[in-house]
């Protein structure tokens, strides 16, 4: 597995810099014993972020905490049952999508909505804003603490076959794993498909998708350039993912441990949101390039890069707008939009309105 981030120079800060001086937990208090079920691990939240930081935490506190991790990928699942397991106790902590969780409600849509935030710096902006919305909305439907809201590289596009610009989409079936980017693709006139991450090369391979949606280092450590051919580089979500707690195990720590845990997870996910920053640019190298900045060992992925145009990126602004926070609006309800409007809609300067 590539060590990304270590290639960048930033690996310090994502694990060293963990050991935080919240103060110390208590000496008579019982070790805390966490099951925590990560990403995927073929992607480096996981491999350099998620694992490293579980796997080292009771070295970090001196046996405080203890816990095991494994990913999506090892235990067999999709994502979208995480957090029932969670909800039953089957994990302690969980990592996942909101958009995976959204059938719940749409509540959970609402920090990365497809293509209304453009640049990373503003979707932390966004998910600072939302995070007590969506803190109250992960208590009430999952009996979880949520403790952590950290970003996966830019969400683009993949197409086996030829492109060249957005209207390009039209008629494509394309892999969605969110409602608001199902939104996208019909509102540029494609048909949405929902396939989980691991079936996605073969459904590109059989023809069942004709593109597929994921960011851009998720789709090079997947090697999703082996059924796809063409990176269209429009930038439509930013993969937003979370960190939650069952509500009944953070009761059962101190506040002491609390303070401790929350200020561990707080310095991860600022590690998590410096790292995928980087990961951009190195992760387009290596799918279209002539070289991978991760090492000279590390494929290539051979692909054809299309980058989107200015009409083309109208066009995106546009749907966002018409399509994309219309539908969500509508999906949410006006007390839900209501919401939205004072936190992320004050960021981005946007308006949801239920009709």
């Amino acid at each position: 597995m590539f060590k990304t981030v270590k290639t960048l120079g930033v690996a310090a800060s994502l694990v060293a810099g963990l050991a935080v001086g919240a103060g110390a937990v208590k000496a008579d208090e019982a070790p805390v014993k966490m099951s925590v079920i990560g990403t995927w691990n073929s992607m480096t939240n996981y491999n350099d972020r998620e694992a490293p930081f579980w796997r080292g935490i009771s070295k970090d506190t001196e046996g405080k905490v203890i816990a095991t991790i494994g990913s999506y990928s090892e235990f067999g699942l999709k994502g979208f049952e995480v957090m029932r397991m969670l909800k039953s106790g089957v994990f302690d902590y969980a990592y996942g999508l909101p958009g995976y969780v959204a059938s719940e409600n749409a509540v959970f849509e609402g920090a990365d909505l497809s293509s209304v935030a453009q640049d990373i710096g503003t979707e932390r902006k966004v998910a600072e804003a939302y995070f007590p919305t969506l803190e109250g909305a992960f208590e009430k439907y999952f009996n979880a603490k949520l403790l952590q809201l950290y970003p996966f590289p830019s969400q683009i596009l993949y197409c086996k076959d030829e492109i060249s610009g957005i209207q390009d989409l039209k008629g494509k079936k394309i892999r969605v794993y969110a409602t608001s980017l199902g939104d996208f693709v019909e509102g540029v006139g494609g048909t949405s498909v929902t396939v989980s991450f691991g079936e996605v090369i073969p459904a590109l391979e059989k023809g069942v998708v004709d593109c597929a949606i994921t960011g851009t280092m998720s789709a090079y450590t997947a090697k999703w350039y082996q059924a796809a051919k063409y990176v269209y580089s429009l930038r439509v979500g930013w993969g937003l993912a979370f960190g939650a707690m069952n509500m009944d195990k953070w009761n059962s720590l101190s506040e002491t441990q609390q303070a401790d845990m929350k200020a561990r997870l707080d310095k991860l996910t600022d590690s998590m949101w410096e790292a995928t920053a980087q990961e951009d640019d190195v992760a387009i190298k290596c799918l279209t390039g002539k070289e991978c900045p991760i090492g000279a060992d590390a494929p290539l992925g051979g692909m054809t890069l299309v980058e989107p145009s200015a009409a083309d990126l109208k066009v995106r602004d546009q749907v966002a707008n018409d399509v994309v926070l219309a539908r969500w609006a509508e999906r949410c309800g006006k007390d839900c939009a209501d919401n939205w409007n004072e936190t992320v809609g004050k960021v981005l300067n946007m308006n949801a309105v239920a009709k």
